[in-house]
């Protein structure tokens, strides 16, 4: 399937560029100046169990593919398991061994012999299903998020230029696209991310040939592990999905967009380039495209209308938030960061946005907007230091 047949269904992602626009449908007699969904979702907990009977669901597994706006999903995981004083399964470093697949042997402090538990894992892995039951209870809930491979690609050529040989002696990703595989060796230094990646954090090979049978299967096994896979293109229908899949409130789900590239390091794609993406990792394309239609399936059964309505609440809601927390209320260059404690991981030819906060919070607002810009490395180290405090002397 070529991409220009199917340009117009998968908006820009994102953590690249402003959000699609999506219409929505409000209910004639809503009055959204009686609400605050900030404060007071649209159903809370309480309402919707005189629906149907649910509890919050605090047995998490999410796995954080690479470029797909995932670290703004880690910090509503992160946020989530603090406030309630979850356990997190923590990497000794930032990620689980990766790119070897994931071993109980790289989560910190972890002990076999007391068949120990944890409610949350979040970080970078290469998913390896035997390994990660060893950790999380039976009712864990799986999900994890893909993206378009087409701004995939782009994103990931600017990141790791310098990290995957296969980028290294080219001037653009044009360039390779060209001829891909007089630069690319599959078992060269950190081939999958100039191809296939979200396959091979999967845990699968992303050198593999392509067969129908093969991608069926890889697929069926993804979708019998896996309860939910969120969309990036569509973060905000993925939120208000998963709110719904775990029971939880809106306030839960709110988030500021993590990781922004500046305007300046997004390169624009020719139609020609955007073309040969989809053969070059037709791998992630097929996954992509599996997933991005099931994804619209349980948009269905959710209802159209009520996900219009629901999306405009959510947004309303992080409009609010960010009037509240955020000076200017959007991203800056590094450079303008005035916080240089909180400034985001810089890396590859990209330029890392962050946030600076508002002056005049009270200190109790002002911690609850500093856990929603805190960049993940930072927050790793936050939850780390509750969970493994110094031996006192």
């Amino acid at each position: 399937m070529r991409w220009t047949h199917t340009r117009t269904f998968f908006p820009q992602e994102a953590d690249d560029s402003p959000a699609p626009y999506i219409p929505h449908v409000v209910d004639q007699y809503h009055n959204p100046d009686h609400i605050q969904p900030w404060l007071s979702p649209a159903m809370t907990q309480r309402e919707r169990s005189l629906e149907k009977p649910c509890r919050p669901k605090t047995h998490l597994f999410f796995l954080k593919t690479h470029k797909t706006a995932s670290s703004t999903v880690l910090n509503i995981m992160y946020r989530f398991g603090e406030a309630r004083n979850l356990t997190f399964a923590l990497p000794v470093a930032y990620q689980f061994g990766y790119p070897q697949l994931f071993d109980t042997r790289t989560v910190k402090s972890y002990n076999a012999k007391n068949n120990q538990e944890y409610h949350i894992i979040c970080n970078h892995m290469r998913f390896y299903k035997p390994q990660v039951e060893k950790l999380m209870p039976n009712d864990t809930f799986y999900f994890s998020i893909l993206r378009s491979p087409v701004t995939w690609m782009e994103s990931s050529f600017a990141y790791y230029k310098d990290t995957a040989r296969a980028f290294s002696n080219v001037k653009s990703l044009e360039q390779f696209l060209e001829d891909p595989w007089s630069h690319y060796l599959p078992t060269s230094r950190g081939s999958h991310y100039a191809r296939n990646c979200m396959w091979f954090d999967f845990g699968f090979d992303h050198n593999a040939d392509d067969t129908p049978a093969y991608v069926d299967s890889v697929i069926s096994k993804i979708a019998n592990t896996f309860h939910l896979i969120l969309i990036a293109e569509y973060f905000d229908q993925s939120m208000v999905l998963l709110q719904e899949a775990l029971c939880w409130d809106l306030d839960d789900v709110l988030s500021f967009k993590l990781n922004p590239r500046g305007n300046g390091t997004v390169v624009p794609l020719s139609e020609t380039t955007a073309d040969q993406i989809p053969a070059w990792n037709s791998l992630d394309w097929k996954l992509y495209l599996h997933f991005n239609r099931t994804f619209w399936q349980k948009v269905d059964l959710f209802g159209r209308q009520r996900m219009s309505e629901e999306v405009v609440l959510l947004q309303e809601a992080r409009q609010k938030m960010r009037d509240l927390c955020l000076e200017r209320g959007r991203p800056v260059d590094p450079s303008q960061i005035l916080d240089k404690t909180i400034k985001p991981f810089q890396f590859g030819q990209a330029r890392i946005q962050g946030y600076n906060l508002n002056t005049n919070l009270t200190p109790a607002t002002r911690e609850r907007c500093l856990r929603m810009i805190l960049p993940e490395l930072h927050y790793k180290d936050l939850l780390d230091a509750k969970a493994h405090p110094p031996a006192a002397h």
